[in-house]
């Protein structure tokens, strides 16, 4: 894929991840998110424990607590904390973190990224080495609107999505300050700096009919 959306334009460990072989826009990817997953499960090795339509690496810590809903995939070196709540198809690369009372739904998470505290995460793809600090909030959903398809501006472009369940692509190296929001559809780039309190929302009100 050569859009401007493109996930490996985003993330580097796309190409190489068990999902690098699908060339979709990242709102696509979410949709079949559940059944991804149900397919990378079916390829995990000895050092994964598999129950319940869940994989744990035998070197993650899940502790006493967090609730985790199949399909899903925690990887080496991943800690979940009591309260976490994991839901919807969900995948964690190497040395992820979600913190206490934080929820992940439908989402992909690449080497190294950590979810502070009592996040929510929703429909996304987020790159290595994201920080996402305590309170952020990673929408999917446009309550708002009357139309609840998501369209996003990007790079000079209205893109369509015709999907009315999208959170983010978030690039590697993002940092997301404590009680940011973004709304949904945002495409994040690389190493992008969020600030504490901040709105990211790129959807075109100005052509909103709805």
């Amino acid at each position: 894929m050569t859009a401007v959306y493109a996930i490996d334009r985003f993330i580097d460990a796309w190409a190489t991840s068990p999902f690098g072989r699908v060339d979709m826009a990242p709102w696509l990817v979410v949709q079949q998110a559940e059944q991804l997953i149900r397919q990378t499960l079916s390829t995990l090795g000895s050092d994964y424990k598999v129950s319940a339509d869940f994989g744990v690496h035998r070197s993650a810590i899940v502790e006493e607590g967090a609730i985790l809903k199949g399909p899903g995939v925690v990887g080496p070196g991943c800690f979940v904390a009591a309260g976490a709540y994991l839901r919807g198809g969900t995948y964690l690369g190497e040395g992820c973190t979600i913190g206490p009372g934080s929820e992940l739904k439908t989402s992909f998470m690449f080497p190294g990224s950590k979810l502070a505290h009592l996040n929510f995460v929703g429909d996304s793809i987020i790159g290595s080495g994201a920080n996402i600090e305590a309170g952020a909030m990673i929408a999917n959903y446009r309550n708002e609107l009357a139309d609840k398809k998501i369209r996003i501006v990007f790079a000079g472009e209205v893109i369509d999505t015709d999907v009315i369940k999208f959170g983010s692509l978030i690039g590697d190296n993002v940092r997301i300050g404590a009680n940011a929001v973004v709304a949904p559809g945002a495409l994040i780039p690389r190493n992008k700096m969020i600030g504490r309190l901040q709105l990211i929302d790129q959807y075109p009100y100005e052509q909103d009919t709805g």
